[in-house]
């Protein structure tokens, strides 16, 4: 049996967290609001904060083991967790051989962002996405832009108190048409995304998410029938770089965006090209190879520019011509949208019709000055172009 977690595997974490808090204010960079510290005004409404848990709850992915030790089963770790222990991503706590999370119903954070910054090319073009996080992640990425609240502690955090109901109330009266789960990993809060999925349903909206894809195949399909999109961040093509920058395993991730093919959710995969990481062209083939082969070529693929964050300070913004490089490539392999990724003005931002090539949607930033599209099809020739339109 793998070894249990215990303090020491979990101190490098809570002392990051730690080293966080102190130097780059924890609390005020996550909740940054004036005004009474347990209150937010949005609106007119009142949403209340509170320091640490906010309404903790039991979760259903886990297998008793001997001396209340419990296996957790939500994602590929599968940690084994003692009494009183938490999992690696630090939000899930063994209580007397049941194991609960933390984070249910208690969003760090929220804000209301144009779809595309998901990034979702292919979904509500112009929309608005009700965009929520809770602390923690079961990744540990060198080069997290989010790192403030990924690696925090969900005790360390001041936290929204807002079930799931309320958060589709809230994503109906700022007219959003999709609720988002980003930021830091959704996985981690599955419970919380899976019930919020159904609340999204009742009221007509979408519910997609942006993952890193480690999660075990049983909840992923549960997840599915709640999950109307998911933008998949596929950080690279070789286990070596998973375990050495974010510390997980390739294939769950491949095994997630099949699933996610096979279930019918719509997808699109975001690969952030770092320097000398993951920039290697012959990596980038491969991969164009496999996403056209096991999910398709019409499978929107994004290769986004790396600025230095986190631990990866030391290293220098992707220049564009390797993004361009990695475009051409894809295209050549028969991948029919590919795009590059926080280049404002880049032509590669654009939707092209593959059949006739003209350009059908272009995009300037999060801004969208033209759509030529006809109930999802090319205004031109009348191809279809796979997406959520309407």
């Amino acid at each position: 049996m793998p070894p249990v977690n215990d303090h020491e595997s979990l101190s490098r974490r809570r002392f990051l967290a730690t080293c966080l808090r102190w130097s780059s204010g924890l609390v005020a960079s996550t909740m940054a609001f004036t005004g009474p510290w347990l209150r937010k005004t949005w609106g007119e409404v009142v949403i209340e904060r509170k320091p640490g848990f906010v309404r903790p709850r039991l979760s259903p992915f886990f297998v008793p083991l001997d001396n209340q030790v419990i296996r957790c089963t939500l994602c590929p770790r599968e940690c084994h967790v003692a009494p009183g222990k938490r999992g690696y991503c630090e939000v899930r706590e063994n209580r007397e051989g049941k194991y609960y999370t933390l984070v249910y119903g208690n969003p760090c954070t929220f804000h209301v962002d144009p779809i595309e910054k998901k990034p979702f090319y292919h979904v509500l073009p112009t929309s608005r996405s009700f965009s929520i996080a809770t602390v923690g992640c079961n990744f540990d990425c060198k080069f997290c832009q989010n790192y403030e609240i990924s690696q925090a502690l969900p005790e360390e955090s001041v936290n929204f108190d807002l079930p799931p109901e309320r958060i589709a109330d809230l994503a109906v009266m700022a007219r959003c048409r999709s609720i988002a789960s980003t930021y830091v990993e959704p996985t981690i809060f599955f419970e919380y995304m899976m019930d919020i999925g159904m609340e999204a349903r009742r009221r007509g909206i979408l519910n997609v998410c942006h993952s890193n894809g480690y999660i075990n195949r049983e909840p992923l399909e549960q997840l599915t029938e709640y999950l109307d999109a998911a933008c998949i961040d596929l950080k690279g093509f070789t286990e070596d770089f998973y375990r050495s920058m974010t510390e997980g395993t390739l294939a769950p991730v491949l095994d997630t965006l099949e699933t996610l093919k096979r279930k019918g959710t719509h997808v699109e995969i975001v690969n952030l090209m770092i320097p000398t990481k993951n920039d290697d062209m012959d990596q980038v083939r491969e991969m164009a190879i496999w996403i056209r082969d096991h999910l398709g070529s019409d499978v929107p693929l994004h290769f986004t520019k790396f600025y230095p964050l986190y631990k990866l300070r030391n290293l220098p913004p992707t220049p564009v011509q390797t993004l361009e490089a990695a475009r051409r490539i894809a295209l050549s392999l028969g991948l029919e949208y590919v795009y590059v990724g926080n280049v404002p003005g880049h032509e590669g931002e654009h939707t092209y019709c593959p059949r006739c090539k003209k350009l059908l949607i272009r995009r300037m930033g999060y801004s969208i000055p033209e759509i030529h599209l006809n109930d999802g099809q090319c205004e031109y020739c009348g191809k279809p172009i796979p997406g959520i339109w309407a």
